[in-house]
């Protein structure tokens, strides 16, 4: 029998979001694992991916929806009512921009929100996902160790050619590690 759990996804402006209906998919094709999947996407994020390339039961949320959706005291706070709906939040990719947000607390979108308010009892994995010049910046490696020092779990970067061309650290992991991952923490909840 398959245990269902409810996983949310965040994306952050790295162009290692056009890997994101690749990573939808193989989620959705865990065999032991029955997940639904929110995603949640900054603006810069938008621009990598079309909707069109996610599967239709996959609901996807934006700023525009946090500060739309609530209307008056007693309504439902999306980056609130998310973090109690998921069983795990990944955030794949993280660029620089907001991991150096979330590290310092700065929560001035749904998804930073979200995680500012996220249960520390449930996972959250992130995905570093940079330039190898940004990921060798003596403040990245702090930044990092902030997160993990909350009990966040890094799913650490890798080396490749990048998207601009140079090569070295700071491509998000792949997708079929980060999945993984996230299996193995799920079935550990069990």
């Amino acid at each position: 029998m398959k245990v269902k759990k409810n996983i949310l996804i965040g994306c952050t402006g790295s162009v290692a979001t056009i890997k994101l209906p690749m990573l939808v998919e193989k989620l959705r094709q865990l065999t032991d694992l029955d997940v639904e999947v929110h995603v949640i996407v900054t603006e810069h994020a938008r621009h990598f991916f079309s909707l069109e390339d996610l599967p239709e039961t996959v609901t996807l949320h934006t700023d525009e929806e946090e500060w739309t959706s609530w209307q008056k005291r007693g309504d439902p706070v999306l980056h609130i009512e998310l973090g109690k709906w998921a069983d795990l939040f990944v955030i794949a990719p993280l660029d620089a921009n907001s991991l150096a947000k979330m590290a310092n607390g700065l929560c001035d979108n749904l998804l930073l929100c979200t995680t500012r308010a996220w249960d520390p009892a449930k996972p959250l994995l992130f995905c570093p996902a940079m330039n190898t010049r940004m990921w060798q910046h003596p403040i990245t490696a702090t930044q990092i160790a902030t997160l993990k020092s909350w009990g966040h779990r890094e799913i650490p970067c890798i080396a490749k050619t990048l998207m601009c061309g140079d090569t070295g650290l700071g491509a998000m992991a792949e997708v079929d590690t980060i999945v993984s991952a996230i299996r193995e923490m799920l079935l550990e909840q069990r």
